[in-house]
């Protein structure tokens, strides 16, 4: 079992446009709404750069931002882990097009959105960082799969910040790989509890498939079972209503990771 103090979170979705605004609706609170992902674009990136970033950087960029921002660490230097379960779609589509058409020369610009990593070079960037990144794809597992390298990362005593985010492919991509809508979530966790924690989240990974993954609000499940990024949101929703709880998720096909959370209200919550 693997201990990690959530210190900050970031959130974009359906209707979920910010963890302040977002939260009251996950917990049960408020009426869910569901309304366009705002997805705003980096003012942490030069103007050059905010032009040629596509969609899905400025998802990932919006959550991790808001992130670091709630739990006052600097990115500067904590190590950050990207995923994704396909990457930039749109991208692909462009350069797929080109390469059909007469005309198949690629822009350089393209190119380099296309890359798994594109998200986090765009991020240092941005922010200067030089500490390390992970970029990581999953497919349908990719939320988990950044949980557990995240979890690796913190094992080793050091805060690490993880950022999923997944948009919809474009037609006739979206044909073989339908994405529900876009949504993008950020963690940053540390080893040791601090001021900022918020929640104690304790790893444990198993053999054996899930019996039952746990669903997300009953209004924002068909989000969960769409977007692999949302396969978060039972945990967020756990988060939200500041209760111990505990949420199941596969992970790949034979696998259940399951996470305690453990709010920091709670007596021993730094055990």
């Amino acid at each position: 079992m693997t201990h990690l103090y959530i210190e900050g979170i970031g959130l974009r979705g359906l209707g979920l446009n910010g963890w302040a605004q977002s939260a009251p609706v996950l917990a049960g609170l408020a009426d869910y709404a569901a309304a366009p992902v705002e997805v705003p674009l980096c003012p942490l990136l030069p103007a050059n750069e905010r032009r040629r970033a596509p969609k899905t950087v400025n998802l990932a960029l919006a959550v991790a931002a808001e992130a670091f921002s709630a739990s006052g660490r600097s990115p500067l230097t904590t190590p950050v882990v990207f995923s994704s379960s396909g990457g930039e779609g749109e991208t692909i589509h462009g350069i797929l097009s080109t390469l059909a058409s007469p005309q198949r020369e690629l822009s350089p610009t393209r190119f380099h959105n296309s890359v798994h990593n594109a998200a986090a070079g765009y991020w240092s960037i941005g922010t200067g960082a030089t500490s390390a990144s992970t970029s990581l794809c999953a497919y349908d597992d990719s939320f988990a799969a950044a949980l557990i390298e995240a979890a690796a990362q913190v094992a080793a005593n050091q805060p690490v910040a993880m950022i999923v985010y997944d948009v919809p492919y474009p037609a006739p991509l979206c044909l073989v790989r339908p994405i529900g809508a876009a949504f993008g979530m950020a963690l940053v966790l540390s080893p040791q509890p601090s001021a900022a924690s918020l929640a104690r989240l304790d790893l444990t990974l198993r053999p054996g498939a899930c019996a039952a993954p746990t669903a997300a609000p009953l209004t924002l499940d068909y989000l969960r079972q769409s977007t692999p990024a949302a396969r978060s949101l039972p945990l967020l929703a756990a988060l939200a209503a500041n209760m111990a709880s505990v949420v199941s998720l596969d992970y790949l096909t034979d696998m259940t990771l399951t996470l305690q959370i453990t709010p920091r209200p709670a007596p021993g919550w730094q055990a």
